[in-house]
């Protein structure tokens, strides 16, 4: 694959991606109407605690090479 090739599918994907990411995070963000939901600090500090987690994992795997992946995320 050329060199440009390789850039446009990358950027292709990368918005892609981002953007369902910060879908996603919006949707979290409504989990916290307190009329409709119910959760405890401890349930809000285990959800960022692990977003935050990945996110630098993600972020490690640009400078480090890093390739660790976890099984995913539950609360209890």
């Amino acid at each position: 694959m050329a060199g440009r090739d390789k850039r446009g599918k990358f950027i292709e994907l990368a918005e892609s991606r981002v953007n369902r990411a910060i879908k996603d995070l919006r949707l979290i963000g409504n989990l916290s109407n307190r009329s409709a939901y119910e959760f405890t600090d401890e349930d809000i500090r285990k959800i960022f605690r692990t977003l935050q987690r990945e996110l630098d994992t993600a972020k490690g795997r640009f400078s480090r090479g890093d390739k660790s992946v976890d099984d995913g995320f539950r609360i209890g």
